[in-house]
């Protein structure tokens, strides 16, 4: 039996560890070179994605507190929940990379 997963069935604005890969590979279809800008690369496509999903649940703030009734309450909860988690994981891979530079500062040649 062999069954195949595609490890891309979340964003990666959700887990964005998964959009940078050792070696410079980003997720599973993205380029496979170590020179390059591949790794600033994929961090900045999962800025961007942590950006549009924070744009996204302000709109869709504003068109609740506007009472438009094309837009759910729940739809909007999603997405605001979508972009804090997202916020929240940029934060701690900010946080890791900050710490590997200053461990790596801290060595001694």
């Amino acid at each position: 039996m062999d069954l195949k997963l595609s490890p891309l069935t979340m964003p990666t604005s959700v887990r964005p560890g998964a959009a940078v890969r050792p070696g410079g590979a980003t997720g599973g279809t993205g380029s496979t070179g170590g020179v390059g800008g591949s790794f600033s690369g994929a961090l900045k496509t999962a800025l961007n994605s942590v950006s549009a999903a924070q744009n996204e649940a302000t709109r869709l703030q504003h068109e609740v507190q506007m009472e438009n009734p094309k837009v759910s309450l729940e739809e909007t909860m999603v997405a605001i929940q979508k972009a804090q988690i997202g916020f929240t994981a940029t934060l701690h891979v900010r946080n890791r990379m900050v710490q590997a530079y200053t461990d790596i500062m801290n060595m001694q040649v």
